[in-house]
């Protein structure tokens, strides 16, 4: 009898624990994954895209998202608050440019990165801060190396520069990465008005995957071409897209709004939508740089 009993008592535990076990998957699988925006920056109007994103992401591809910004305004570099949102992240994006906020919220930007999470990048992240010579936190100025395999901060000896504000950047998708997820709808070439940002001959970092590739229009200067959106795995382990794109009037084109979407997706490790949900309406201004 008390085997009986202590078989029956087995076969609970086990149905509780396969129960337990499938309820925690089908949780974890319904559970919508959380992207946070970072934004900050004087010139691109990051603050006003990126929110539109984050509302298609909501609306058509079932995420969850959070939109963080500088306070006051666009112009504090000094104060991003809710950065604690990163703690539950499953993605963070940054746009920002010439930070220079306090320890306590790099901190949580520390952590995140630490955490090998992905991290994906827009335009001015590549100098996201700018803490002077001998500051504690000047090794921050080369966020963009280490988290996005981009230039560490502006100029400098990576030569990291542009080919002049009048000038702006046709786009073509590199023949070798054709087939690639990131790239489903997008237009094998197409015209954005970023002026190009030259990044070469040293980033990308050794070991990231370029994916389109940038011609500069009516340059100030000699031009080269240049990458201008790739993918990697940063100094964290982190799965890295980043693309030097990013002034408003990039983000009216379908092309380029196809391929932030699908880089989400791709970052997320999710699957990268097959139908295109439509075109989002982005009207926002451009301003001059601070």
């Amino acid at each position: 009898m008390k085997k009986f009993f202590a078989y029956l008592l087995c076969l609970v535990i086990a149905s509780v624990t396969s129960a337990s076990s499938l309820f925690a998957q089908s949780s974890k699988k319904n559970k919508k994954p959380l992207v946070v925006f970072v934004t900050g920056d004087h010139e691109y109007s990051s603050e006003e895209t990126m929110p539109l994103i984050a509302a298609a992401l909501e609306k058509d591809y079932g995420m969850k998202t959070i939109v963080l910004k500088a306070s006051p305004d666009y112009n504090s570099e000094e104060n991003i608050p809710g950065l604690e949102a990163l703690e539950k992240a499953d993605l963070a994006v940054f746009f920002l440019r010439w930070r220079r906020l306090p320890p306590g919220q790099l901190a949580y930007i520390d952590a995140y990165l630490k955490s090998g999470k992905p991290v994906m990048g827009f335009r001015t992240t590549t100098h996201a801060f700018h803490f002077p010579e001998g500051h504690a936190s000047e090794k921050w100025n080369a966020f963009g190396e280490f988290a996005l395999n981009a230039p560490p901060g502006w100029g400098g000896a990576a030569k990291h520069t542009h080919y002049g504000h009048e000038s702006s950047t046709d786009v073509s998708i590199i023949p070798e990465q054709a087939a690639n997820p990131i790239l489903t709808g997008v237009a094998g070439n197409f015209h954005v008005r970023s002026w190009l940002y030259r990044v070469l001959p040293d980033y990308p970092v050794k070991g990231s995957t370029w994916l389109l590739m940038g011609k500069a229009v009516n340059p100030d200067k000699e031009a080269i071409e240049n990458p201008v959106a790739w993918t990697g795995t940063n100094t964290f382990g982190g799965r890295v897209f980043m693309t030097t794109m990013g002034h408003p009037e990039d983000f009216t084109q379908e092309p380029f709004q196809r391929l932030v979407i699908n880089a989400v997706h791709y970052e997320l490790g999710l699957k990268i939508p097959q139908k295109w949900k439509g075109k989002i309406n982005i009207q926002v201004p451009y301003r001059v740089a601070k």
